[in-house]
C-alpha cells in the first residue's frame, strides 16, 4: 500500500516556506519542512544529495529566473517548488504574469526530474486570508491544471484547516512555527506514497481564548516588529532575501540520520 519510489537526490525551490522560517535551530539558522523531508529520504538511501535554493523573500519572476535553471541543471529525482504567494500577498499582483512564470517553471523542471511537487501553500485564517482569498483560489487552481498537464503531485495544504489554526504560525503571521512545518514534512511526506508517522492534519485541541488585553499586546508587538519594517521594504523597494544566498545552494550529499 505504501510502495514509495526510492529518490537518490532532492531539491528544494521557492521563498521563505521552504527556506525553513520560522523554524529556529539553536544557532539561529532555519530548519522547516524540506530539509525535514530530506532527511527522512537521506535515511532510505545511502549516498542521498539534497540542495535547498529558496531564498526568503523572493517572487516568482526571481525563482524562476534564478533557481529554476539550476534546479533543472542538477538532474535530481526529486523537485518542490513552491512559488508565487509572495507575489500574490502584494498590493499589486499581475496574475497572468505569475501564472505564466509557473507554467514556464514547471515546463523546465517536470521533464529534469523523475517526480516534480508542487503545493497548495496554507494560510493564516484572518483578515489577511480572506482578502487575498480570491488571488490564491486562482493560482492554486492554476497550480493543478500544471499537475495534470506535466504529471506532477499537489499537496494540498490550503484545504487542511488544522494548518489555518494561528497557533501554528510564528508571530509574524507569515511564517509556520516548527509544528507547522512538522506537519508539512509529513503531508510531502505521505504524498510521495510513504507510510504515515501521525496524522498531519489533525486540528490542535481546543484552547480557551486569549484575553482582549493580551490580543492587543500582541497586535502591537506584530504592527513594531514586524508590519512596519515590512511596510519599509516594500516603499523602498527592499526585500528580506536580498544579497542572501540559498542555504545549500549546491547538490551534495546530506549525512544520514537514524530515525527511532
Amino acid at each position: 500500500m505504501h510502495d514509495a519510489p526510492h529518490f537518490r537526490s532532492y531539491v528544494a525551490l521557492g521563498d521563505s516556506f521552504t527556506e525553513g522560517m520560522s523554524d529556529a535551530l539553536p544557532d539561529g539558522t532555519y530548519r522547516g519542512w524540506a530539509d525535514l523531508l530530506a532527511a527522512r529520504l537521506a535515511a532510505r538511501h545511502d549516498g542521498f544529495a539534497y540542495a535547498n535554493l529558496a531564498v526568503r523573500g523572493k517572487l516568482m519572476r526571481q525563482i524562476a529566473a534564478e533557481q529554476v535553471p539550476a534546479a533543472a541543471a542538477m538532474d535530481a529525482d526529486l523537485v518542490t517548488l513552491v512559488g508565487g504567494l509572495n507575489d500574490v500577498l502584494r498590493p499589486r499582483c499581475d496574475m497572468d504574469e505569475v501564472c505564466g512564470l509557473l507554467a514556464d517553471s514547471v515546463a523546465t523542471l517536470a521533464p529534469a526530474c523523475r517526480q516534480l511537487v508542487l503545493m497548495r501553500s496554507p494560510g493564516r485564517n484572518g483578515p489577511v486570508l480572506e482578502r487575498y482569498r480570491p488571488r490564491m483560489d486562482r493560482l492554486f487552481a492554476f497550480i493543478d491544471e500544471l499537475a495534470e498537464r506535466h504529471g506532477a503531485l499537489v499537496v494540498d495544504l490550503y484545504a487542511a484547516p488544522a494548518l489555518g489554526d494561528p497557533r501554528l504560525w510564528a508571530d509574524d503571521r507569515l511564517h509556520l512555527t516548527s509544528e507547522g512545518h512538522r506537519r508539512v514534512g509529513e503531508a510531502v511526506w505521505q504524498r510521495l506514497g510513504h507510510a504515515p508517522d501521525f496524522a498531519w492534519d489533525v486540528p490542535l485541541p481546543v484552547s480557551a481564548p486569549a484575553s482582549w488585553a493580551a490580543r492587543r499586546v500582541k497586535d502591537v508587538r506584530f504592527a513594531r516588529e514586524h508590519l512596519l519594517p515590512w511596510i519599509a521594504r516594500r516603499l523602498t523597494g527592499r526585500s528580506s532575501g536580498d544579497g542572501r544566498p540559498p542555504k545549500r545552494p549546491e547538490l551534495t550529499p546530506l549525512l544520514r540520520e537514524k530515525r527511532s
